[in-house]
């Protein structure tokens, strides 16, 4: 059986930045876990950031931006940490070629997980079009990429694929 990446927050583990999760309730979501085809996975706290962490957003673009080195991922103060959100999205897609994944299931407006949606990096939560880095390589790398609020559109993905 075919399996799903879904974002550790969105599953109830406490790994944003503020060390909260974004725990999602969905019947497709729970049948799949009970089947053991959910891979947990946080980009950001597996690219070396701690939980908490300081708020990171993309500057000068998206994450297809920062995969091509023409924006950088920083924090309010001006931390540059596109490195570990690199590393975290590496990690990602090589989780899915080691398992088969070709569905994910990631966060909106996060600048690693956003599939449509991410924060324009002003830290004044005002959300633009744009995919965070992760979402960005996975889906250079032919990975159909969801949000949380398109839990069932992914689900049947999954079941037809």
């Amino acid at each position: 059986m075919k399996k799903i990446l879904v974002s550790a927050c969105l599953l109830g583990k406490p790994v944003r930045y503020d060390g909260n999760s974004k725990t999602v309730d969905s019947a497709e979501l729970d049948a799949l876990l009970v089947q053991d085809r959910v891979i947990s996975f946080c980009p950001e706290v597996s690219g070396g950031l701690p939980v908490p962490r300081a708020a990171a957003e993309i500057h000068a673009g998206d994450g297809n931006a920062v995969i091509a080195n023409m924006a950088r991922v920083k924090t309010r103060d001006g931390t540059d940490v596109t490195d570990f959100f690199l590393s975290g999205a590496q990690q990602a897609l090589a989780l899915c070629h080691e398992h088969g994944i070709t569905v994910a299931v990631l966060t909106e407006t996060s600048p690693s997980c956003g599939s449509s949606q991410i924060y324009d990096g002003s830290f004044s939560r005002n959300a633009i079009q744009g995919s965070g880095v992760t979402a960005a390589l996975l889906r250079q790398h032919g990975i159909k990429v969801f949000n949380q609020h398109q839990l069932e559109a992914a689900c049947k993905l999954l079941e037809n694929n």
